[in-house]
């Protein structure tokens, strides 16, 4: 498939494993990223997600090479078919997914990292809003969640300029969570999985969805949603351990349930 899936107890890595061509995807990669998303999304054992690429590269966006011509109706459907769809799954899931960047993260590859709830960069990291270059619109969503976390302007300039931006500034902007050398990549990135791993997931899971809606919302509407969110919580038997936990002031044991 040339998306990997492994899982080892509580987290689940996805990984783009085509490093000869620095990750570009493929039809058959984003079938297999619409396969893997919705598994772990459903799978309660899973309770972190980790996202990265094979080699030197995250992804280094379409293939172009495998694009061929096709009229704006198969083009369209094309696009709703695969990258709409692995790009919906992703950002439902309600757990927390880290994407480990190294080397290129450029057009689609890009809008896959914003997709995902925090980033660990190696500053080798590289992003751009690369399609200008081939004049394509950005895809993927990736001018949605740019301006949420950046605003117009600057959302603007990057797709406008496709230029490049490295690991600092992108750290800077805070569109990244951190950035270590690059050996260090994955073990500061399973470092943080392991302790998601061990934190009230299903709790983090509806919070998550709290994020995704507070831009869009009135005050109003966002505390009535929050209303709606905190009884369920309430019921949870993570909420029962922590409390019990903070009683006999040990470390809590969470389950995600």
């Amino acid at each position: 498939m040339s998306v990997d899936l492994a899982i080892d107890g509580a987290i689940a890595t996805i990984t783009l494993n085509r490093p000869e061509k620095k990750n570009a995807l493929t039809v058959e990669m984003r079938e297999a990223l619409i396969e893997h998303f919705q598994r772990v999304r459903f799978d309660d054992d899973v309770r972190v997600v980790v996202v990265t690429g094979a080699g030197d590269a995250f992804c280094s966006g379409a293939d172009v090479d495998r694009m061929g011509d096709s009229d704006g109706r198969a083009a369209r459907q094309r696009l709703q078919k695969l990258s709409h769809t692995y790009m919906r799954i992703l950002h439902s899931i309600e757990k927390p997914v880290i994407a480990a960047v190294r080397g290129h993260a450029v057009g689609i590859g890009w809008s896959i990292v914003l997709g995902c709830d925090m980033v660990v960069a190696s500053k080798t990291a590289i992003f751009s809003q690369i399609f200008r270059r081939i004049a394509l619109g950005p895809d993927g969503g990736a001018i949605w969640y740019l301006t949420r976390r950046l605003g117009m302007n600057l959302a603007k300039e990057l797709v406008f300029t496709a230029r490049m931006v490295d690991a600092e500034e992108a750290l800077k902007l805070g569109l990244v969570n951190h950035v270590v050398d690059d050996a260090d990549l994955m073990a500061r990135t399973m470092e943080m999985a392991r302790d998601l791993a061990e934190a009230p997931t299903f709790m983090l899971g509806l919070a998550k969805k709290l994020f995704h809606m507070a831009p869009s919302m009135s005050l109003e509407d966002y505390l009535e949603m929050e209303a709606m969110v905190q009884p369920q919580l309430n019921r949870t038997q993570d909420h029962a351990e922590g409390k019990a936990a903070f009683r006999e002031r040990r470390k809590p044991r969470f389950i995600g349930r």
